[in-house]
């Protein structure tokens, strides 16, 4: 496999060359010198004015500057609950910190209570060594900060870090309707298509100026026009697709469009939030998508059907052979192409009770079967406070087994942990495209992974 991928970057990531980067395609996009001027309200004119303060002032200005530069007109008011993709605290990212600090400083709060992304790094559950922690240290040090004016700014509590904030045990969990400013692309990706909120893919920056005054320039995913179809995704496959894989597919293919998917409802039994959550994450990283519709699945393509493509729509068919020649496509990162794994990290996004569930019941069984009374390799389920808490109260058993076993429930990032310095050239190997897209670690299917973490040795074939 190519190392090369793409010109050189990791993964069959597209988005820094080919996509505006905010769920708002640039096709047919035309150059113009004249941006319309926002009409505001009387409300929002007092704060863009100055009249509610010089802090309030900064914010709206810069909210307007970035709706007119996408041509939004007018602002909405945001519901539901914040959320913030800005979870590690380092030197670069001290501009946006500088910003927080002010704001902070002035006694302003988001509109309502704020969940943000996870932590780069868990110490309890995902140690490493007294020399790699040093430099975890210097990289991110200013993680205090972080947390701190986070919790000046309006953070739940210090529990709530995770890329799945929507998830109904975090309690941060839209409705349909609601108009948000968030800038997670996993995160915007599932409440825009699974919940049918509505949300751009923001910057990190704008997304707290914006839950800062409350509102957000209406554009791209926020209309009606901007959430039409301009692909048709047909699912030709002989049984339901590995959603990581569909979700690479239609990532690489639509990069940033938004699609239509037909084909999945002979599977809707089996798709649930967890499957939804990890194909379109897929979609989010191997491209940029921040919405997609799926026929017979997703709120608006219940309602609304084929009425939501646009039309001259452009069609692609995925199939079996397809998704094989994608896997295939993937490149091998690893400093050593055919060595052993070191770690095996499941779960990017955050996974669910569900998905949790399912994991440590294989990975129970699979040990028991072989006799074994630990695993292999270092293996790690990813997920937030709340659905580790839920899972250890409906699964004491399993849970009490995989801890036996050596399996640890981290909360931290598994792809940020994959991509800081000191952890990044160590062999991964992964259930999540996200984590792959970012960082060197390789992606496998649950078969190989369980034999992985079972065995410590890939199946025949698997290399």
């Amino acid at each position: 496999m190519s190392k090369n991928q793409l010109g050189g970057q990791i993964g069959t990531d597209p988005n820094f060359t080919q996509t505006t980067h905010t769920g708002h395609s640039k096709a047919g996009a035309k150059h113009t010198d004249a941006q319309p001027k926002m009409k505001l309200t009387p409300e929002e004119q007092d704060i863009y004015d100055g009249k509610k303060g010089d802090l309030l002032q900064k914010a709206m200005k810069t909210v307007v500057a970035y709706g007119e530069l996408f041509g939004s007109e007018k602002l909405v008011d945001l519901g539901g609950a914040p959320h913030m993709a800005v979870s590690w605290g380092s030197d670069g990212v001290e501009p946006l910190l500088k910003i927080y600090k002010q704001l902070s400083d002035g006694g302003l709060k988001t509109y309502a209570p704020f969940t943000a992304d996870p932590k780069p790094m868990d110490p309890v559950n995902l140690p490493v060594t007294d020399q790699e922690q040093a430099a975890v240290d210097k990289i991110y040090n200013r993680m205090d900060e972080l947390a701190d004016l986070n919790k000046k700014l309006g953070m739940r509590n210090q529990n709530d870090w995770s890329c799945a904030c929507y998830l109904p045990e975090m309690g941060n969990t839209p409705k349909r309707g609601d108009y948000l400013s968030w800038s997670e692309s996993s995160a915007i990706n599932y409440v825009n298509s699974a919940i049918g909120a509505r949300t751009n893919r923001n910057s990190m920056g704008i997304d707290m100026l914006s839950n800062i005054i409350g509102k957000a320039p209406l554009f791209g995913l926020l209309t009606d026009e901007g959430r039409q179809a301009v692909w048709l995704i047909e699912v030709k496959t002989t049984k339901l697709p590995h959603p990581e894989m569909i979700g690479s597919a239609i990532g690489m293919k639509v990069m940033e469009d938004v699609s239509y998917i037909v084909g999945m409802d002979r599977f809707k039994s089996d798709i649930d939030a967890g499957y939804l959550k990890d194909m379109g994450a897929a979609t989010a990283s191997n491209g940029a998508v921040g919405l997609y519709h799926m026929d017979g699945v997703t709120p608006e393509a219940i309602d609304k059907g084929r009425d939501l493509l646009n039309k001259g729509y452009q069609t692609y068919v995925i199939d079996d052979a397809e998704l094989d020649n994608i896997y295939k496509s993937y490149p091998d990162l690893w400093d050593d192409p055919h060595g052993t794994p070191q770690r095996v990290f499941l779960g990017c996004p955050h996974m669910t009770v569900d998905q949790m569930t399912y994991w440590g019941k294989r990975i129970v069984d699979a040990l028991e079967k072989a006799g074994k009374t630990k695993v292999a390799i270092p293996t790690f389920m990813f997920g937030s406070i709340y659905i580790k808490d839920a899972f250890e109260k409906q699964n004491p058993d399993v849970a009490k087994k995989l801890k036996g076993y050596g399996v640890a429930i981290p909360v931290n990032c598994p792809m940020m942990w994959c991509s800081t310095p000191v952890e990044m050239n160590e062999r991964v190997a992964t259930n999540s495209n996200k984590t792959r897209v970012y960082s060197k670690a390789r992606f496998f299917f649950d078969d190989a992974l369980t034999e992985l973490i079972v065995t410590g040795k890939l199946p025949a074939g698997v290399a």
